[in-house]
């Protein structure tokens, strides 16, 4: 008798996932399977992180069972890609996969044949995403759009100046409206331009004044 993990996901913590275990159940019954490991997640599909299916890989890669079971597809993975990057780490470590709903099982040659027409699908549709990009780009070229982040126009002469007055990077930053990073880059330009001899702007050096007095 082989041994088989259940694997359940439901969409929420409000909603339960015996109707789902209780159709798995059957199924590992009906094939003669016996049921080992039981792993939930109660959370949405769209979400990357699932802590229950971790668990069920890393139980997989040490042989605790020979059969994964699931309700459906969209239960295990979040993604067409998710779900053969999941198929392909089960195959690696010689584990089959049945989809209850689906009525796949990877064990036998149609089931094998399905995903690997699956993975064809989700090929063809990520090389026609990459190409629908690419004639955007062109025809954004040819019609002389810009493309991508424009340049981030920085008056660098009062950059210097706010500097020289005594401003720190953060005062600076807050005033031209732009990250302490930029702030530093131009500061260090601005030393590499004077060790190579560019000349700079002429600067004026804010008088330290006493405060006036009320009269």
């Amino acid at each position: 008798m082989k041994r088989a993990a259940l694997y359940l996901r439901v969409s929420t913590v409000d909603q339960h996932p015996e109707s789902q275990l209780h159709d798995l159940r059957l199924l590992a019954a009906q094939r003669g399977l016996e049921i080992v490991e039981e792993y939930t997640d109660r959370i949405s599909g769209v979400k990357a992180r699932r802590p229950g299916l971790d668990q069920l890989l890393a139980a997989a890669r040490r042989g605790r069972f020979q059969v994964v079971l699931i309700w459906a597809f969209d239960r295990v993975a979040r993604s067409v890609r998710h779900l053969l990057e999941t198929l392909d780490e089960l195959n690696r470590v010689g584990i089959e996969f049945i989809s209850f709903r689906e009525n796949i099982d990877t064990g036998g040659p149609l089931g094998r044949a399905i995903v690997v027409i699956i993975g064809a699908i989700a090929e063809l549709e990520r090389n026609r995403i990459v190409e629908r990009v690419r004639c955007g780009m062109r025809r954004a070229r040819l019609e002389g759009r810009h493309i991508g982040r424009r340049p981030l126009e920085i008056d660098r002469d009062a950059v210097l100046q706010s500097r020289q007055n005594g401003q720190s990077l953060a005062q600076i930053a807050k005033e031209f409206r732009i990250s302490r990073a930029t702030v530093a880059r131009v500061l260090k330009q601005a030393e590499t331009d004077v060790s190579e001899g560019v000349p700079q702007p002429t600067l004026q050096v804010a008088e330290n004044r006493p405060p006036k007095t009320a009269a």
